[in-house]
Order: C-alpha cells, then sequence, then structure tokens
C-alpha cells in the first residue's frame, strides 16, 4: 500500500433520508422537538425539508420528491443522549408518545431472541445498554441510546479549533456582555468573566443565546454560588 493509500480523508455521516406521507405534518413533529429547521425549499413538484437534532452533526431530509423510501419505513434510528431519563420526560412534555425505558436481553440491538426487549434500564448501568423508544407521525421510528461515556476507540481525536474571526468575536462578547447584563442587575457582586465564560463555551457549541444563559447561571448558582439579591 502507497502513502497515498493510507491517507484517511474525513466521511462524516451528514443526512438521513425519511419516508414521509404529509410534508407540513412531519415537520410541525420535529419542529415540536426542537430540532434546528435547515432549510425548506420548494421548486415544482419537489419539496425539501432539512431539519437537525439539538446539538448532532447529522440532519434528517424529508419532503416530496426527495426519495422512494415509502412514509414509515425507516426503524431504528439512533438519538445518543447523556440521560435517557431526561430524554425521555422532555420528549413527553412535547407531546410525544414515548415508550417506557427498557433495555435488550441479549444485548444492544440484539432482536434475534424472543421478546428482546426486556423492561427497565440495563441492571449494570452501563452506557449504551439503555433505551427508550418514540415515532414520527408516519411511523419512522428513533430509539433514544443512553451514551454517559464512550468505550476506548469511539470518539475521533478533536479537530484543531477553528479561528474566530475578529469581527465575530467582537459581536460575541457584545451578545454576551447584553446578556450578562440581567444576571448582574439580579445577583450579587461578581467577577464578570466567570459568568462570561461558560456563555461563551455554550454559545461555541451550538447553544441558542437563552440556551447558554441559562448555563452561565446555572453554573454561577451550583458552581461559583453566587446569591441573587
Amino acid at each position: 500500500m502507497t502513502e497515498r493509500e493510507k491517507v484517511q480523508h474525513d466521511m462524516k455521516l451528514e443526512v438521513v433520508l425519511l419516508g414521509v406521507s404529509d410534508v407540513d405534518r412531519a415537520k410541525a413533529f420535529y419542529e415540536n422537538l426542537g430540532w434546528r429547521l435547515d432549510i425548506d425549499i420548494a421548486a415544482g413538484d419537489f419539496r425539501g425539508v432539512q431539519m437537525t437534532p439539538h446539538n448532532s452533526e447529522a440532519s434528517i431530509i424529508f419532503g416530496k420528491g426527495v426519495t422512494p423510501a415509502k412514509p414509515g419505513s425507516a426503524h431504528s434510528l439512533i438519538l445518543a443522549v447523556d440521560d435517557v431519563d431526561a430524554a425521555r420526560d422532555d420528549l413527553i412534555a412535547r407531546g410525544v408518545d414515548v415508550s417506557e425505558i427498557f433495555h435488550y436481553a441479549a444485548g444492544p440491538f440484539n432482536n434475534t431472541v424472543k421478546n428482546p426487549r426486556a423492561g427497565g434500564r440495563d441492571p449494570q448501568g452501563r452506557s449504551y445498554f439503555s433505551f427508550a423508544s418514540f415515532e414520527d407521525p408516519d411511523g419512522n421510528g428513533w430509539l433514544l441510546q443512553e451514551i454517559q461515556t464512550r468505550l476506548p476507540g469511539r470518539e475521533w481525536p478533536p479537530a484543531r479549533a477553528r479561528t474566530t474571526d475578529v469581527a465575530t468575536l467582537a459581536e460575541l462578547l457584545r451578545e454576551t456582555s447584553e446578556h450578562h447584563d440581567a444576571f448582574e442587575k439580579t445577583h450579587a457582586e461578581h467577577h464578570w468573566w466567570d459568568w462570561y465564560a461558560p456563555y461563551l463555551s455554550a454559545r461555541q457549541n451550538g447553544s441558542s443565546p437563552e440556551e447558554a444563559a441559562a448555563a452561565a447561571n446555572r453554573y454561577m448558582d451550583e458552581e461559583v454560588h453566587v446569591l441573587a439579591r
């Protein structure tokens, strides 16, 4: 094998195509889950909608003329979550019909045995072993899989951080200052940088300004112990 053949090129799973019968109904369902709407484009008989789960690098696309797949033909699409109980509770609060938490009697995704799903969390509390399931209006099936700690070798080395241009950084700092102002007016004296750090970290990891502010507030309450006035 030559050195050229040994080069590994990035291949990121980007999109999964879903078959749906009613585009607007499917769009409303996934928007209700809090998923980001990336695009909704129509041209003639074609319509494509792309949506992305919170903090996911992979998206789904559905629409009209997108895929020959039958509505509801996608099964066991996996959503990795840190806490399956919390994720399940969030979906239920959004009006989604979610299964009880279960584990696979013969190990994750093993459907070869009779009654493959056993009720309750994995008895040993292992990552990868506890699940819950739900479906979209067409019957496309999703699994919540709890992954708290990944096995060695299951994560790629972190990519080199991209340099943020000065104008973008300045705008982010202005935004941070505006959101910190509300906290500063209602809480005891503190170092501004303690609030800025979790806010900036959350924004750079894909959180909305509101989510980032909530994360910063929690940090100040739970870690720095800054009290409200």
